[in-house]
């Protein structure tokens, strides 16, 4: 009985092979360069365009939608489940129109119930001090975030970092706004976003040396791995505030990278850096700016312009 057992097993695997080897190569052309529709409703070979597959499972909605209001009338489903929220956006909201699900209006009685319901639900949404300390938190990550007019991704990250300095008890001992806005400062370095220290201390309600303290200190502890800040990523946005060119633009890359093989970035401040190395491209490019505009739209010094102005100058050969 083990050899028609064997044989009935080795032709099913060789079954098994040929139907994967069907369902990845194109029986027409053999290419394995097949792609789903815009339905998922059908597999299309890309180079001889034949249909190898029709008729699979739609993981989409039974209904149908043409513009963004129709579809969220008939989405059933909530928002994604995110980290900028302490319970992560899985709590019950109750809306504050006093109307039922036809659009009426509540009764008196009922609206009075329905405020009851609500100051409990806003009540029973933080359990303990942690949470509510939490909530706090977030809540100046977002306010924070919206001011410098970052995007909503590194919100997230800030908000994750925030969790795992909570979770490694790195907030005892510290104000929770100080933690908060250096995981900010964090998440902006580590997601490419350029926000200098100055930027970030403008929008807290904590002082500068205590956010960079305490930046370094998370940074450390967290092992987050931070590399030094490309000055390059400072000069599209200093110099659309200066109003200046791309070629403005294009020659302060150019200085900065030339001086900065030359050794001149160690040790010197990005924001410094770029605002010198802009203001040596307008000069060059006769779209001549001030040091003292330069120097207020990257919040540092005339000085720090003038000697970094001068380092760069020298290292490419213009000095007089």
């Amino acid at each position: 009985m083990t050899g028609p057992i064997r044989q009935r097993e080795a032709e099913a695997t060789t079954e098994e092979r040929e139907e994967t080897d069907s369902e990845t190569t194109c029986p027409e052309c053999e290419s394995k360069s097949l792609v789903a529709d815009a339905g998922g409703s059908e597999l299309i070979c890309e180079d001889c365009g034949l249909v190898v597959e029709e008729r699979n499972v739609d993981r989409g909605p039974e209904w149908r939608a043409f513009n963004h209001s129709e579809r969220q009338k008939k989405s059933r489903v909530g928002a994604p489940t995110t980290n900028t929220m302490h319970d992560k956006g899985l709590t019950t909201t109750i809306d504050w129109k006093d109307k039922d699900a036809y659009g009426r209006s509540l009764s008196s009685e009922k609206r009075s119930q329905m405020h009851r319901l609500r100051k409990w639900q806003e009540r029973i949404r933080t359990k303990d001090a942690g949470e509510r300390n939490l909530q706090f938190a977030l809540s100046e990550l977002n306010r924070m975030a919206s001011a410098l007019g970052v995007p909503r991704s590194v919100q997230e990250v800030a908000s994750v970092i925030y969790r795992r300095a909570l979770k490694e008890d790195l907030i005892r001992g510290r104000s929770i706004e100080g933690v908060a806005t250096s995981a900010l400062y964090a998440a902006c370095r580590k997601e490419g976003i350029p926000r200098s220290l100055e930027e970030v201390a403008e929008v807290s309600r904590v002082e500068r040396k205590e956010i960079g303290r305490t930046y370094r200190y998370i940074s450390q502890e967290l092992g987050l791995g931070m590399e030094p800040v490309d000055p390059k990523k400072y000069v599209p946005r200093f110099s659309s505030e200066l109003e200046l060119s791309e070629e403005v633009q294009s020659k302060a890359n150019e200085i900065i990278d030339v001086t900065a093989e030359k050794g001149l970035l160690s040790g010197k401040s990005p924001t410094g850096y770029a605002a010198a190395a802009i203001y040596a491209a307008s000069l060059l490019c006769n779209e001549k700016k001030t040091q003292r505009e330069v120097a207020d739209v990257a919040q540092v010094t005339e000085v720090t312009i003038r000697n970094r102005y001068q380092e760069q100058i020298k290292a490419i050969g213009l000095y007089n």
